[in-house]
């Protein structure tokens, strides 16, 4: 039996990916576990994160339409914890609050050998731990005992992934977002540059794709219809989800792609972004949500859009009537005046 559109279903995309109907998605827009640590992803190693990618990609292709399209939304820079990786050590000297050289220190221990750190620290007036960095480099990123972190990019792995799938390499789009300075521990620390951006990879499945720009207004297909970077904010409040993106990503990626009565997917639908954009650009949606306390307030978010949506027709409807029976008023006034 075939998952019903216009619900959001509860389980592992793994498993229900199977019971999606063959050939009956225009388009699959979602972004995954970014394997960051976040509440929903403990438990997950690396390469389990890594296999489940690949798995969601593979089961893709009996379900896409011919010349439909697969979009995944995904930070391209990856940071994990290797324990095999040398430590980074680094001297910030704007953050350096001591003068204090390791040349001072190593004279200092010359000179008075059998001085212990403490006593160093206080003959150079300096801390114990001032000490210990100079001597013996402690300028560690995530901090002195920390497993060191890895920075891995995940383009390659997904570009394989559809490609041993059968799915092809279309486009890859940039998401400008607002800068993520509040979030960054290596703003001040490192050379790292801030996180402000994010990649769409668009795959599609080879069959005959219709092209039609009238599906966009002509303003919106010069300003992000054919540009390669959209940009446009974040969502500034995670309050009943941990990774929000924002409407307007998959709102472009539905628009673009898709036509009015088909249906889209997002098999990760956690707050149920992706299915509220569906609605509102009158496309059908099949959910897919692993946790039940993310799929309730998706399935929320979609009744609140459903009613919103059912007020707008309700208010052009008033709004037409109004029209027609003004126009009827003046044709019966220019009647009555002949």
């Amino acid at each position: 039996m075939s998952l019903s559109i216009n619900q959001i279903h509860l389980g592992d995309a793994r498993k229900l990916l199977t019971q999606v109907a063959q050939n009956s998605i225009a388009c699959s827009v979602w972004s995954p576990p970014y394997h960051l640590g976040k509440e929903y992803e403990k438990g997950i190693s690396y390469e389990e994160w890594i296999n489940l990618l690949k798995d969601v990609i593979r089961l893709h292709y009996p379900i896409l339409k011919p010349g439909g399209f697969l979009v995944i939304n995904i930070a391209d820079i990856l940071v994990f914890p290797d324990p095999s990786m040398p430590r980074f050590q680094a001297v910030n000297l704007r953050r350096q609050r001591s003068d204090v050289t390791r040349e001072d220190v190593l004279a200092a221990k010359a000179a008075y050998p059998n001085y212990n750190r403490y006593q160093l620290a206080e003959l150079l007036g300096c801390s114990e731990q001032t000490i210990d960095r100079r001597l013996n480099g402690n300028n560690i990123r995530g901090g002195k005992y920390d497993t060191q972190t890895r920075v891995h990019l995940v383009g390659g792995i997904i570009e394989a992934a559809g490609a041993e799938a059968g799915l092809y390499l279309y486009d890859r789009r940039i998401w400008v977002k607002d800068a993520a300075w509040e979030n960054s521990k290596w703003h001040t620390l490192s050379y790292r540059s801030v996180d402000e951006f994010e990649y769409l990879y668009f795959f599609w499945k080879p069959g005959v794709t219709v092209i039609n720009r009238d599906k966009l207004t002509s303003e919106e297909w010069v300003s992000w219809g054919s540009r390669a970077v959209w940009t446009f904010p974040s969502v500034r409040a995670n309050d009943d989800h941990e990774a929000k993106f924002p409407a307007e990503l998959p709102r472009r990626v539905i628009k673009l792609l898709t036509s009015p009565g088909e249906t889209v997917l997002d098999c990760f639908m956690g707050s149920g972004t992706t299915a509220v954009a569906a609605i509102r650009e009158g496309r059908n949606y099949i959910g897919i949500e692993l946790f039940p306390q993310y799929l309730q307030i998706a399935q929320m978010a979609c009744q609140m859009e459903m009613q919103r949506q059912a007020l707008l027709d309700e208010n052009v409807e008033i709004y037409n009537r109004k029209l027609y029976v003004s126009k009827q008023l003046r044709l019966m006034e220019t009647d009555a005046v002949d």
